[in-house]
């Protein structure tokens, strides 16, 4: 066949031009949104506290502050999946930008506790559009290497846990809980700023026909990164299985006899679906997607329960063991600034998790890194059954957050990958959502629990629930590591030997 007439698809052509420049530029902005949701979440850890005390807030209403944060984003998330698989990457993410800056930055100015509950509500909103960002980024790196680079592009959630947890440190003792508001929407309004330069995603454009404008972006990215196209025309993921078909006949392809009349051949196996074909959740349902979407869902809750959880217990069970182990008090006993310093020094814990995900996502792949990280976050809470010194409490914990984060830094590589272009924001997006259920939950029942005096029953059920996640893990279809993604159903289904 003459290369002229040799088609190529985004996948191939992103393996061809290789990781380079557009591809660091595009990380660079994709990871200021993962910075500004950070930072956003991390501040409840000092805001609520703060108007608490001046406002003369009960209990529900401080604990409300972070609960509507996370219902906010359970909608969001979902909602901006839609949009973003509808009306483009693009759409989905500057709308999410905006809605999370103005928000963030009128927190700052809440005259009352009615105004910053609604306020936050629409934070949270903005925030859900988190996973747009993340399968727009991963659209645009080459599979070879694509679990090494999501891994860095998740290590910005770890920078901005620390920026927020160093801008608390430094700002609310002085200035108070308002200016760490104000500072805190920076990111978001970085985002706006440099909007403009935002290519839309290649693989998008192709689902919807628009070919010349997928070329166009393909071939800005060749020329950054010094590099070239594939020879050939550009053409969709089922273009180019069909003239594979033609041109290189199976054993099964049927012969015509003489005088036969060539019939019209049968309808094409691929299910390719577009955002409009029917409702994204009952594609998500649909029998092809039904069985990885429910594990996601149960990874996706598993994780963030996990996550959140080993959050709260740093602190909470400390402040605990002062009320349940009363012979500890002067050990336990700690003042505001300490708090600050906690929280900063644990935010580091996630550090070695990002690295502990790089050197495995690639070499082990995705299922057998998470498994093995939440099997190991298991056994790192397992002495937490019982009372132990605050220095191995510490220490178990800590250990707990690397594993734990890190196993959630994969599942955000894994999810994407396992849907079709046509539904990826939504599969991430409504799985992120189940996801926030866990993290409303978390505070509600573990921590609950631990003020309680019922350790031993708190971290049973994180045990469960980390082992239930990990089980999970073991049970999806299908391994993604190095495979391309897809705009079908059925080649994501296919062994793989399909991989790059």
């Amino acid at each position: 066949m003459e290369d002229g007439n040799r088609s190529f698809t985004v996948d191939e052509a992103l393996v061809e031009m290789g990781f380079g420049k557009f591809q660091l530029y595009v990380l660079a902005y994709a990871g200021m949104g993962m910075v500004a949701e950070a930072m956003e979440m991390m501040l409840l850890s000092f805001v609520g506290p703060a108007v608490q005390s001046l406002w003369n807030l009960s209990s529900r209403e401080e604990s409300s502050i972070t609960s509507v944060v996370f219902a906010g984003m359970l909608v969001g998330a979902y909602s901006w999946g839609i949009v973003a698989d509808k009306h483009g990457r693009r759409k989905g993410f500057i709308i999410t930008a905006v809605v999370t800056f103005v928000a963030g930055f009128l927190s700052a100015f809440a005259p009352n506790y009615t105004w910053l509950i609604v306020l936050r509500c629409f934070v949270g909103l903005g925030l859900g559009g988190g996973p747009v960002l993340v399968s727009w980024y991963l659209e645009f790196i080459p599979a070879p290497n694509r679990g090494t680079w999501m891994v860095i592009f998740s290590g910005f959630w770890t920078v901005g846990t620390i920026l927020e947890a160093s801008l608390a440190w430094l700002i609310m003792p002085s200035l108070g809980w308002r200016w760490l508001l104000a500072l805190s929407s920076i990111p978001s309004s970085l985002l706006l700023m440099f909007y403009k330069w935002t290519p839309e995603s290649p693989r998008y454009l192709i689902l919807q026909g628009k070919k010349a404008e997928a070329l166009s972006i393909l071939e800005k990215i060749a020329r950054t990164n010094g590099t070239q196209l594939p020879k050939g025309v550009l053409g969709s993921e089922m273009e180019t299985e069909m003239e594979e078909t033609k041109s290189h006949p199976t054993e099964n392809t049927h012969l015509l006899k003489p005088g036969e009349v060539e019939e019209a051949p049968p309808p094409v196996s691929k299910i390719v679906l577009k955002p409009d074909s029917k409702g994204p959740l009952l594609v998500l349902l649909s029998p092809e997607l039904i069985k990885r979407t429910l594990l996601l869902w149960v990874v996706f809750f598993g994780n963030a329960f996990a996550y959140y959880g080993v959050v709260l217990l740093t602190t909470e069970l400390k402040t605990s063991q002062n009320s349940c182990y009363p012979t500890e008090k002067e050990l336990t006993h700690s003042s505001n600034d300490v708090n600050y310093r906690d929280i900063f020094i644990a935010s580091f814990a996630e550090l070695p998790g990002l690295l502990i995900s790089a050197a495995m996502v690639d070499r082990l792949g995705r299922k057998a890194s998470m498994s093995s990280m939440l099997f190991t976050c298991c056994i790192f809470l397992l002495p937490l059954l019982t009372h132990q010194s605050p220095t191995l409490t510490t220490a178990l914990l800590f250990g707990g957050r690397i594993c734990i984060s890190s196993a959630f830094t994969v599942v955000y590589i894994y999810a994407p990958e396992i849907y079709p272009t046509a539904v990826r924001t939504t599969g991430v997006g409504v799985g992120s959502s189940v996801g926030r259920i866990g993290g409303v939950l978390c505070p509600l029942v573990a921590v609950g629990l631990v003020h309680g005096c019922h350790q031993t029953i708190a971290v049973l059920l994180f045990e469960f629930v980390i082992l239930v996640s990990g089980i999970c893990v073991c049970l999806f279809p299908f391994e993604t590591s190095g495979r391309e993604l897809t705009d079908t159903i059925s080649t994501s289904n296919e062994p793989s030997s399909s991989s790059v």
